[in-house]
């Protein structure tokens, strides 16, 4: 009977145990679940607006050329739906990455601080770079530009702006362009009048800090406002603040005749091209299964380019000229007329 009860109480500790081990393993699986999302690439949930889901494989490092293994991989981190898991993984989040760095992993997302989580996954980088450049979907140098002093180019299939000063990629961005009801004007524009803070008059409580403006009939420019992560305006190009500032002052206004009425010199061109792949999968989703999912080619943009680069040059040759024309008669104290255009309807 002694003998019996001894291994009753053997058992009956053995299943203790188990029970145990079980237990730490679930609790350390679910502590864990945060990590691993921002550590591994993995399946993220379909997006909101999304209509086909797709599934993101695991990349191997090995698999891949060593350039791409230094620039790093993009991971998903995934965004919970539950209120209270939500905000716990919010903090982690913060924690675990600066502002700087925030701002960078929202901006590869097409996203702003207000509407930072309008999204059910984010796209973060293995190795983060606060100025976006090693994630440039834009080549470095686009020799075809070399003669144009200053460029900017809009994609709209990717929802980004880069800026090429004498072909060399200067700056790039994300920009949340027309909806698809409100789509902005494609091709080869320039830039006209810009103004500190304009005032829509669709609606006047919509406030457009930074507003240069390219398309002065349809009252189209870019400036600083919302970033949801999808083309959303009413045809205007939409820039976080930090961007709208730096090319409020990087381009150069279109020049007028005495009176305002027409032209005599125009600004920095401009060029939006391309379509948004509408209902479709966010294109820098696509980043989880190739790191140059989102990259446009030297040859894309060189015969995109080429046929409107004489134009470029021959409108920055006459505004160079009308420029020092204007300077020389400051110099000499020659009164110059009022040149301010009258501003019409700003979106």
């Amino acid at each position: 009977m002694k003998n019996i009860s001894v291994k009753k109480s053997f058992i009956y500790v053995c299943l203790c145990a188990v029970f145990m081990v079980s237990c730490k393993k679930e609790i350390e699986k679910v502590s864990d679940t945060f990590k691993d999302t921002v550590t591994a690439s993995e399946t993220p949930e379909e997006e909101k607006d999304t209509v086909k889901k797709d599934s993101v494989p695991v990349v191997k490092k090995e698999s891949v050329s060593p350039i791409i293994q230094e620039n790093g991989f993009y991971n998903a981190f995934a965004i919970p739906k539950d209120k209270k898991v939500r905000d716990s993984v919010y903090a982690e989040f913060s924690k675990k990455y600066n502002e700087k760095e925030r701002t960078a992993i929202l901006a590869l997302n097409r996203l702003d601080s207000k509407s930072k989580w309008n999204s059910d996954t984010l796209v973060v980088p293995a190795k983060i770079d606060t100025t976006l450049m090693s994630y440039s979907p834009f080549p470095m140098q686009l020799d075809i530009l070399s003669g144009v002093k200053k460029f900017v180019i809009f994609s709209y299939p990717i929802q980004a702006f880069g800026v090429y000063s004498n072909g060399s990629l200067v700056k790039w961005g994300p920009t949340s362009m027309g909806k698809k009801s409100a789509q902005t004007t494609r091709g080869l524009t320039f830039a006209n009048w810009k103004k500190k803070l304009a005032i829509s008059t669709v609606s006047s409580e919509w406030k457009l800090p930074y507003n240069f403006n390219i398309h002065n009939i349809g009252g189209i420019g870019w400036h600083e406002y919302t970033l949801p992560g999808y083309p959303a305006s009413h045809s205007c190009l939409r820039l976080l603040r930090k961007d709208a500032q730096w090319l409020y002052s990087y381009a150069d206004t279109w020049i007028l005749n005495p009176g305002g009425a027409t032209t005599k010199a125009r600004g920095t061109a401009v060029m939006v091209f391309g379509d948004y792949n509408w209902g479709g999968r966010k294109p820098w989703r696509k980043l989880l299964n190739d790191p140059n999912a989102n990259n446009i080619s030297v040859e894309e943009l060189t015969k995109l380019l080429e046929p409107e680069v004489p134009k470029m040059l021959k409108e920055q040759a006459n505004r160079e000229k009308v420029a020092d024309s204007i300077k020389t008669a400051k110099a000499m104290d020659i009164p110059i007329q009022n040149e301010k255009p009258v501003e019409p309807v700003t979106n």
